[in-house]
């Protein structure tokens, strides 16, 4: 999708503008018009209506480099020390405001939302995307106001509960105003309301630029609610940021995004944080395509400091388990791009300390547009990390492959070209669906697939997770909510990150977080190497399976499995139900759970309505003895060896046996008796509570 940051002849930086009308009723109305002069007319102050006044871009027949730009905060130096990083160009006339006619320079919303394919209009309603940023912006709420109005927006304000200001630890002690954070500031606020104008905006605003507030304040945006954090600051990397990383951004089911940097080629922090979305940054033009846009990697040459978005190999984060890129052993920035460069910048209004409205830029511009997009596809699933999302779903991204931010070994990392590189990671938003957790409707890994932190493979019967705390689980639907017991685990709990891979080899592996076939750190195995071209299902059944190639449930070919099928609803003498056994009839479900509990559930609610109530036992089973007692015995337990927690008290009823019966009651039988012909010895009385 790469193109030239450069705009052609008599296409300026914003050569499709908007300017909002009123409809009857008040309503704005949103008008297109094509900017054809670079020379901004101005009266009194005010903007004049005329199309040359939407354009900011440079003359026609200069480049889009030319154009200048400032900082609004100086680098940061020291570690620990972060610093925002919006850009705003210096050769746009501000106006304080504009004539009923005129419109902003720079792109607006219905531009973004079209470079991006978004549903705003439809989506994001009842979401909260939180902003963090260092120091206050006394002007925040109405320069959001007069953002949104001039974009027919939504009003968004403290008093119809859109809008929550709040500072570090939650309260109304805002920090000292800063000129330079609050432009900061305007731009996050600004791009959640063009990207997800339905969404409610929480600014938190930390007491000072070092990490340790803004990491309280990240802290403070998650309590209060917020799914979606932006983070449009950054530093320089030093061995505390793993500290940090714990402390402040691990917060599985929140999408935490991070400005990859504005200064080229070269890491930093916390968008080196393997707990974050890192947000790198593009060039966006308008093109004739079929899309109607193309992009390149942004960077602007300069004789000081180059200007560009950051890339790079972090010096002390390690690599999370869904990035699989070779040439760097730790944390590869970026994950994915939005536009940055404010050369093809954004509108912005900003009246503290500036005049108004202007052109700004920097990744600045690219971390709250990607956590409004998170935002726009739903909630993220509990206990994932939303980083990975992308990475499960690249094909619903705009690849960019052009654009270069430096130099650097191997080349992908500061390189844009097709499929994964530094710059832009997989590409930019097109659509929601790659902001989705992909795999939670998936019943297949094939060879080479990873089932990473928060995934699931779902059938109706049964999910497998990969839980962020490294153990994957296969859990029980026991009602319409989906949840239900435990019936299989890898025990590999205590392993932060840890993931599960099938490999080539036919072996499917947990690896803990960082390890993999080359490196080591196998927590556990299936033990089927020696398969090429094996893969893993979960079946209708409930039974996880690795089948060799060409193999399968129709065909046969299991290699190993849980064991987690759906049983015969007849227990037979002598039979033993181990560790995750379980059947249905038509009202209930009755599991032998992993902790020891042997539980019937209500199909219609879930609810557990009998249990022998033996749980605290872990590796229990329950055991239909030959001499008719059906008992639950703690692992290692047994007729002859003792450690009964539970039984029937049916013994001396040879070949007795138990059935799950459709009326949802549990009966053990004396031989030769049976739902119709009677000699029940012992129920669990529920078919009174269902359906």
């Amino acid at each position: 999708m790469g193109a030239s940051a450069t705009p052609q002849e008599g296409n300026s930086l914003h050569p499709r503008t908007e300017r909002s009308t009123k409809e009857p009723g008040g309503r704005r109305r949103l008008l297109v018009t094509t900017a054809v002069s670079t020379v901004a007319l101005v009266s009194g102050g005010v903007l004049a209506a005329t199309p040359s006044a939407a354009s900011a871009s440079p003359a026609s027949g200069s480049s889009a480099s030319s154009a200048h730009v400032k900082r609004l905060c100086a680098q940061a130096t020291k570690p620990g020390q972060m610093a925002c990083l919006a850009e705003a160009r210096t050769d746009v006339v501000q106006h304080m405001s504009l004539s009923p006619m005129a419109v902003p320079p720079g792109y607006g919303p219905s531009d973004l939302q079209s470079a991006y394919n978004l549903p705003s209009s439809t989506a994001g309603s009842g979401q909260t995307v939180a902003v963090v940023d260092a120091m206050d912006d006394p002007n925040a709420e109405s320069d959001l106001a007069t953002y949104r109005s001039q974009y027919g927006l939504p009003s968004c304000t403290t008093a119809n509960g859109c809008f929550h200001k709040v500072d570090q630890t939650g309260g109304t002690n805002y920090p000292a105003a800063d000129s330079g954070w609050a432009g900061e500031i305007s731009l996050d606020l600004d791009m959640v309301s063009a990207v997800c104008p339905q969404c409610h905006i929480l600014l938190v605003e930390a007491s000072s630029a070092n990490m340790p507030d803004l990491g309280t304040a990240v802290n403070e945006a998650v309590s209060l609610g917020a799914k979606y954090v932006s983070n449009s600051y950054g530093g320089p990397e030093d061995s505390s940021e793993l500290t940090a990383d714990t402390t402040y951004f691990d917060h599985p089911g929140v999408a935490i995004t991070a400005s990859s940097g504005d200064s080229g080629y070269g890491a930093q922090y916390p968008a080196a944080s393997q707990y974050v979305t890192s947000v790198g940054g593009t060039s966006l033009s308008r093109a004739s395509t079929s899309r109607g846009w193309s992009e390149s990697a942004w960077y602007t040459p300069t004789s000081q400091t180059p200007e560009g978005t950051g890339s790079g190999c972090s010096g002390y984060d390690p690599k999370p388990s869904w990035q699989t890129d070779t040439g760097c052993a730790m944390r590869t920035i970026a994950d994915v791009s939005a536009v940055a460069d404010p050369n093809t910048g954004v509108a912005v209004y900003d009246s503290y300390g500036q005049s108004g409205w202007n052109v700004y830029g920097g990744t600045s511009a690219s971390s709250p547009i990607i956590a409004s997009v998170y935002a726009l596809a739903g909630t993220p699933a509990a206990n994932s990390y939303p980083s990975s999302y992308p990475y499960a779903r690249t094909s619903a991204l705009n690849d960019v492959t052009s654009g270069s931010n430096g130099s650097c070994s191997p080349s992908y990392l500061c390189t844009a070209g097709p499929g994964y590189d530094g710059p832009t990671g997989w590409g930019t938003p097109n659509g929601t669906a790659a902001f989705t957790n992909a795999s939670s409707t998936g019943t297949t890994l094939q060879p080479g697939q990873q089932l990473t932190p928060g995934q699931s493979l779902v059938t109706t019967s049964m999910t497998l997770t990969m839980q962020t705390d490294g153990n994957l689980v296969a859990y029980l639907k026991t009602g319409p909510s989906g949840t239900g017991p435990a019936v299989w685990a890898s025990n590999t709990s205590g392993h932060s990150g840890a993931y599960a891979y099938m490999q080539s080899d036919g072996n499917l592996v947990v690896y803990k977080s960082g390890g993999g076939p080359s490196s080591g750190g196998a927590l556990w195995a299936s033990g089927t190497s020696g398969h090429s071209g094996a893969y893993a299902t979960l079946q209708s059944d409930g039974n996880f399976v690795v089948y060799g190639s060409g193999g399968g449930p129709s065909t046969g070919g299991a290699l190993w499995s849980t064991g987690t099928y759906d049983h015969s609803q007849t227990i037979g003498s002598g039979q033993q139900l181990k560790p995750g056994w379980w059947t249905q009839a038509q009202y209930t479900r009755l599991v032998m759970q992993l902790d020891g509990n042997f539980v019937m559930y209500r199909n219609s609610d879930g609810k557990a309505i009998w249990a022998s109530g033996t749980s605290g036992h872990s590796g229990a089973y329950a055991y239909m003895q030959s001499d008719g007692n059906l008992v639950v015995y703690k692992s290692g337990g047994g007729p002859s060896s003792g450690g009964a927690l539970w039984a029937s008290g049916t013994s001396g009823h040879s070949g007795a046996y138990a059935i799950m019966q459709s009326d949802g009651n549990f009966v053990v039988y004396k031989s030769g008796g049976g739902p119709s012909t009677g000699g029940a010895l012992w129920s669990t009385g529920t078919y009174k509570v269902v359906p």
